[in-house]
């Protein structure tokens, strides 16, 4: 740890080490040795602290970048190199500690936890001295310590780097902590080698307490470089006299089964400080020092500012769908410019709609497209994706009926389903499946001269060119084609017939019905119709007497 910012605490465990280091020399007991494991767990508790401490140093670079990133934003980068260096030499040490562990007590031993981490409590094989020499000596001197060094090394010339020459305080801590000369040996005569000295035949647990000081080590120089850099910031800092609560939800219609998602912070803000916030089309711009900066690029709308410093945005839009919507704010730094900062946002318009469901009365009929209105409220229809069973379902409109989907059953008889699911919020949704039961079209009704039963006079009869077929009172408004009839009239006790095969009355059948006298019958029979779904049918007959 580093010369005079060791707290009481990092002094004794610093102490213990030593003390426990002499004793290993002595070759003591293994109650001795089993108290390393003691000051193992205090050097762990020391390097959560420091990641703890280190975090929250990191978010201030991130807040500071965010406010003023022309002056922070290059501290910020280094501040992150720093990171990314520092985790690269602790994860190689965390590395070698769960390998020494692994080929001591193999991989099912109860020491090794999740996310690469190690209980010093667990391990059994405490005094074991043989594999951690052969992990970082090895037999030809050739071990995985040599890597560590040239780590140790490498990390400690690029702090200083880092420093500038700036901060020697901190400077000479980091050569103190990171020191990887090689020490006297025991005679004191000379010296040997770092990686013998610091590792030969010592047992395992000394050892894993020794890459902990280590990682103790690496994160405490990581945290006095942060500080460093850090200050070269602070004079471009935004001030602040208001802080704000904030509340930002996922999404502010949650269906039951969803979780309900919010962000809650605190929002700084300076009344004192005039401040633009314009909505509209705009473009970022890389300066020559890397900073971006965002300017307006077509009409915009300058926004309200209520007494708390809150812009205000209002609209009322004018067709459903998802709506995106963006621009800059513009304010004045410390240093008397310009900062501008972009920002963007989206919501999503819906059709007013009550639903309504006649559980009792769900029926698709075969060989039609079958209209469907299918939504979800407060998802957007581009969300959706919707299937259906014993059938086929796709997007269109049918005549003017409401709905965009199209459903066509196949079997009779065999229910379908709908099937939908909805995006919401990046995640996707299922809804329980809706059944419909599926049904052939009714047969239509036969009409001559637009009656199917009567009275009729003789005119009227022979005037009519045609015989159709309507369905009255239907939920659809389908067309059906007469293929053929007959017409059959009684002259003197004799049954007079004549046959069309389409829709039309041919000149025979004029003439029959033109001949007919009141009080006769004329009957029209074996009608056939087609329908939309391309069955044949074979219609009631229609029974008229002539006035």
């Amino acid at each position: 740890m580093s010369k005079g910012k060791e707290t009481p605490r990092q002094k004794m465990i610093g102490m213990m080490y030593l003390i426990l280091t002499a004793m290993l020399a002595l070759n003591v007991s293994k109650e001795a040795i089993e108290a390393f494991k003691k000051v193992d767990m205090s050097l762990t508790k020391t390097i959560a602290n420091y990641i703890k401490k280190n975090d929250i140093t990191y978010a201030a670079f991130d807040v500071a970048a965010a406010e003023n990133p022309e002056k922070a934003g290059k501290w910020k980068t280094k501040a992150y190199d720093v990171k990314a260096r520092a985790n690269e030499i602790y994860n190689y040490i965390q590395d070698l500690k769960v390998e020494i562990v692994t080929k001591t007590e193999g991989e099912d031993s109860e020491a090794l936890l999740p996310d690469n981490q190690i209980d010093v409590t667990k391990i059994k094989k405490i005094d074991q001295n043989n594999v951690p020499s052969e992990v970082l000596i090895g037999a030809n001197q050739g071990g995985k310590a040599n890597d560590l060094k040239a780590l140790m090394e490498d990390y400690r010339g690029y702090l200083v780097e880092t420093l500038e020459g700036k901060d020697l305080a901190a400077e000479q801590s980091i050569l103190d902590i990171l020191n990887t000369d090689d020490p006297k040996n025991l005679g004191g005569t000379g010296t040997e080698p770092w990686v013998t000295g610091t590792f030969q035949t010592l047992p395992l647990i000394a050892v894993i307490t020794i890459l902990s000081k280590m990682q103790v080590d690496v994160r405490n120089a990581e945290t006095d470089v942060l500080n460093f850099l850090y200050t070269q910031i602070e004079a471009g800092s935004f001030k602040f006299n208001r802080i704000i609560p904030t509340v930002i939800p996922n999404s502010t219609y949650i269906m039951q089964g969803n979780e309900y998602e919010a962000q809650v912070f605190v929002a700084a803000t300076d009344t004192t400080q005039d401040m633009e916030i314009l909505v509209g089309p705009h473009s970022a711009k890389t300066n020559a020092d890397g900073t971006i900066s965002y300017e307006m690029t077509g009409d915009f709308t300058k926004l309200p500012i209520d007494e708390s410093g809150v812009g205000i945005y209002r609209v009322r839009p004018g067709s459903i769908g998802e709506k995106a919507w963006g621009g800059i704010i513009k304010m004045k730094a410390p240093d008397g410019t310009m900062r501008s900062y972009d920002f963007n946002s989206k919501y999503s318009v819906g059709m007013p709609n009550v639903v309504v469901s006649p559980t009792a009365m769900n029926v698709l009929y075969q060989g039609i497209q079958n209209p469907m209105d299918v939504s979800v409220p407060g998802v957007g229809s581009d969300k959706l994706t919707v299937r259906m069973t014993n059938g086929d379902l796709k997007r269109g409109k049918y005549k003017n009926y409401r709905g965009d989907w199209l459903a066509q059953p196949r079997t009779v008889g065999e229910n379908a389903q709908i099937i939908v699911s909805a995006n919401i919020n990046g995640k996707v949704q299922s809804f329980p499946p809706v059944e419909f039961r599926v049904r052939r079209l009714p047969d239509p009704e036969a009409r001559f001269a637009n009656m199917k039963e009567g009275n009729v006079l003789r005119s009227v009869a022979s005037a009519q060119q045609v015989v159709t077929a309507v369905r009255e009172n239907f939920e659809f408004d389908l067309t059906y084609t007469v293929t053929g009839f007959t017409v059959s009239v009684n002259d003197k006790g004799f049954e007079i017939t004549a046959e069309s095969n389409n829709n039309r009355i041919t000149d025979k059948q004029k003439g029959l019905i033109s001949n007919l006298k009141a009080g006769q019958k004329l009957i029209i029979e074996k009608i056939k119709a087609v329908g939309p779904d391309g069955r044949t049918r074979d219609l009631n007959p229609i029974i008229l007497k002539i006035n």
